[in-house]
């Protein structure tokens, strides 16, 4: 490599397809909004209708997982700490199948549009304002994150204007969610999908040309020590090993998928339970596709950088930067591509946000909206959320403005979701899987998990864990022929939240910092879960939890897991949207219902709700 030719810069063919990216998503919005089936009620906006099949459904969840955090960060976490981290490929096989097989069941089957509904079906309204609340919070706070750090990245390596794109993609966001509603947000991620293979195909394919191939790829890697995939060392301390990646990655990921409304909406939307799983399951394939690139991308930034490291010799000022500028450095002659890889990582970000958007509206609608004004009509509902839809498109935007004055991305976006998804997914575990959980229980152990995991993610944002509890692998220096003195990597890699504004730098470390705050970050949300779901258990036992009637619907059933070989010997049978029949300007609630649900139990008694 030549290290006087300097690197590219954006080229108008790069910014014609980056616009081409946002209008094609803008063009889909006006497409559902005004084409086919028009959306006449809340749930066609909110639901697609419950008409979705699997695989646009599955599609629509791996592009909202994978937002440009992942475009960006995981290529840099490859860099930086080795390849261990596709060991997530194990995790994200265990998330779906928890998934699909213990929380899918019991949403699908009530037949709710908000994931909180089931907290008052089965606790009481007062469990179900507190996890609406507390998700709300948690998804402006994330969305904000999600739409700010890759402009910030892309801005200071390639000179693409900051706001102008924070706007861009929040308006475009927001313009065809509330347009087209849960449709055009599942179709525009299935575009965003392609966009973002066809970005890491174009760099991974041109790293090996210029590297001669992905065998020297593989070998400068090794050599580096970035192979380290069998790290098994149960210390809870260490940031990434084989234990924290497979238990804690499990739990800080089915918090996303198994309850979070983002997600759960849309596998809620299709046309059976059958397809719900398939799309599940379907994604699995998509998750491993995405994980594998980021990976080989991580490994080519480090084959094409190991003698010379960027952001060690200050050509890059964070390691979010190191993606686009590997791609400005070897995609320089092919005016286009540049841009293909920035609307690639934008992708990312308008499917994370556009689903966190339409999923915030639902939420509002359904949680917050109905219950208290229930003489709304359809139509007006239908228009709630799309208003719902701009506000909180607008509040996203807002919440990037001060995720700028925030510090460092990858991390503190899952510690983010770590602390509040935790405590939540013990919440749902309470209700699901512990038959004699009540409110009192589910309150006091959410509360509680809260407590914890918000004391542990704040100590460790407070005073970081030292370098030899993350383990960055070392960056060299020696190839760069300039006069710029390598001064010793370690005072450059150990502060990874160099910009957060109340870091104590030269405190004493005192045994709680180095135990109990250095607790890898993985492990917040297992703790939260685990808090939450034991103090539960006992404040339920100790306030009479075993003497409540309860309707077994709300619970994972028997019936629920033979579910799977029931299907081959019936074809699907498609399930009607209700089960029941629903009076006009009547309730929709299955809990107060008119049939009685006959469930029998083994002991051959029959519990229903007799009416």
């Amino acid at each position: 490599m030549d290290p006087s030719r300097g690197i590219g810069t954006f080229v108008v063919w790069d910014y014609v397809v980056f616009a081409g990216m946002l209008l094609i998503s803008a063009a889909i919005g006006i497409y559902y909004a005004f084409a086919g089936d028009k959306q006449q009620t809340s749930k066609d906006f909110l639901m697609g209708g419950r008409r979705m099949s699997a695989v646009p459904v599955a599609l629509s969840l791996t592009a909202s997982f994978m937002s440009a955090v992942t475009v960006l960060g995981t290529p840099t976490e490859v860099y930086r700490f080795g390849a261990i981290f596709s060991l997530f490929g194990i995790t994200y096989l265990l998330v779906v199948v928890i998934s699909a097989e213990i929380f899918l069941p019991v949403f699908y089957k009530l037949g709710i549009t908000s994931t909180y509904e089931y907290l008052e079906l089965r606790f009481n309204k007062y469990v179900r304002l507190c996890g609406t609340i507390v998700y709300i919070i948690q998804t402006v706070l994330y969305t904000g994150i999600v739409i700010y750090a890759p402009a910030l990245a892309l801005n200071q390596v390639t000179g693409f204007d900051l706001w102008g794109a924070v706007v861009a993609t929040g308006v475009v966001c927001t313009f065809y969610c509330t347009l087209g509603g849960l449709k055009a947000v599942v179709w525009t991620d299935v575009f965003q999908v392609g966009i973002m293979l066809a970005g890491f195909v174009s760099v991974l394919i041109q790293a090996s040309v210029i590297q001669g191939g992905i065998g020297p790829i593989i070998n400068d890697a090794r050599n580096g020590g970035r192979l380290n995939f069998w790290n098994f060392n149960p210390n809870p301390l260490q940031r990434h090993t084989f234990w924290t990646i497979i238990l804690g990655g499990t739990f800080t990921w089915t918090s996303l998928y198994g309850v979070n409304q983002s997600q759960v909406q849309r596998y809620i939307s299709c046309k059976s339970r059958f397809q719900a799983k398939l799309s599940l399951y379907i994604n699995l394939v998509g998750l491993w596709v995405i994980l594998v690139c980021a990976v080989l991308c991580g490994l080519a930034l480090y084959s094409r950088y190991h003698d010379c490291d960027p952001w060690t010799n200050n050509k890059v000022s964070a390691p979010d930067q190191l993606m686009p500028y590997l791609v400005l450095d070897i995609l320089q002659d092919y005016p286009g591509l540049p841009g293909l890889f920035v609307a690639c990582a934008y992708s990312g970000t308008l499917s994370t946000v556009s689903s966190s958007i339409n999923a915030l509206a639902a939420v509002t609608v359904e949680d917050l909206v109905k219950p208290n004004f229930r003489s709304l009509s359809e139509r007006h509902l239908s228009w709630i959320s799309q208003g719902m839809s701009v506000l909180f498109g607008v509040l996203c935007i807002g919440m990037a403005a001060l995720a700028s004055l925030m510090g460092a991305l990858l991390q503190a976006a899952l510690s983010i979701i770590g602390m509040i998804g935790g405590p939540l997914l013990g919440l749902f575990s309470l209700g699901i899987l512990v038959p004699f959980a009540n409110s009192i229980g589910a309150l006091i152990g959410l509360l509680a998990g809260f407590a914890a995991s918000f004391w542990v993610g704040i100590g460790a944002q407070l005073y970081p864990p030292l370098p030899e509890r993350t383990m960055p692998l070392s960056l060299e220096t020696y190839g760069c022929n300039n006069t710029y003195n390598g001064s010793n990597w370690m005072t450059t890699t150990a502060m990874p939240f160099s910009t957060t504004a109340f870091q104590g730098h030269n405190v004493e470390r005192t045994p709680l910092m180095d135990n109990w705050y250095s607790l890898s970050y993985l492990y917040f949300s297992t703790l939260g879960t685990l808090v939450t779901l034991f103090v539960g258990i006992l404040v339920s036992l100790s306030t009479g939890g075993r003497k409540q009637n309860l309707d077994r619907k709300f619970l994972l059933t028997k019936e629920d897991m033979l579910f799977n070989f029931d299907n081959f010997k019936k074809k699907e049978q498609v399930l009607g949207y209700k089960s029941h029949p629903v009076e006009e300007g009547g309730t929709d609630n299955p809990a107060f219902n008119h049939i009685e649900m006959n469930f029998t139990d083994p002991s051959g008694r029959t519990s229903g709700t007799h009416l």
